[in-house]
């Protein structure tokens, strides 16, 4: 355990299913937190994947018994406020005649970027908010629809703005950049907005939301 502890590079040991076991200082660094405060998080609540398939394809070779690692590009942001960007290496660390193996993960920071001012976020309407909520929990858009009382169109027309806002190519990309941004809280089943962000109660204010 003090070995582990010691390793310089954030390194955690997880179940099949992501839940942290073990976790060393470097990893709870990430998060300001001691490596006890850790143990039963889900990894890719700490770090929302960028691709969910990166993570589909880990499961598959999971269930084949492969024994290769894998790469998940991931996002988050600290609790200082900084945007970071990574790559988990996953791979198996045991063997069981009867399930899939425990899983050795190892975080590797690619880059970072300072948060900007709360002035300079852009505030999101309480739409906006629901249905990126609503996204994260896996709804579909006839689903957020029925939740939000907006229509299809009206949910689409919200996922399109905010993804030309943040640059985000796909709805899993762009539920990682709402994370990264602080917008969703992290760590939190179900998903749901941080009520200190700004934008928070503001009007709907446009004609595809009907």
């Amino acid at each position: 355990m003090v070995l582990f502890d010691r390793i310089p590079m954030p390194v955690a040991v997880c179940d099949p299913y992501g839940i942290v076991r073990l976790a060393n200082a470097a990893l709870a660094a990430q998060w300001g937190t001691t490596p006890g405060r850790l143990k039963g998080r889900d990894m890719l609540d700490l770090f929302p994947p960028l691709d969910a398939a990166q993570v589909d394809r880990i499961g598959q070779a999971l269930k084949l018994r492969r024994r290769s690692r894998y790469t998940v590009s991931v996002t988050w942001q600290g609790t200082d406020g900084t945007h970071r960007r990574g790559e988990l290496s996953v791979g198996p660390v045991s063997d069981t005649p009867d399930g899939v193996p425990d899983l050795l993960v190892m975080l590797r920071v690619t880059g970072e970027s300072a948060p900007r001012p709360a002035a300079a976020r852009t505030p999101l309407h309480r739409n906006e908010e629901r249905i990126l909520a609503l996204l994260a929990a896996g709804a579909t858009t006839a689903r957020a629809a029925r939740e939000t009382g907006l229509t299809t169109d009206g949910v689409t027309y919200h996922l399109r703005q905010l993804s030309r806002r943040w640059g985000a190519a796909n709805r899993t990309e762009l539920v990682a950049r709402a994370y990264a941004s602080g917008i969703l809280e992290p760590g939190v089943w179900p998903p749901h907005v941080r009520s200190s962000m700004p934008g928070t109660g503001a009007p709907d204010g446009n004609p595809a939301a009907t």
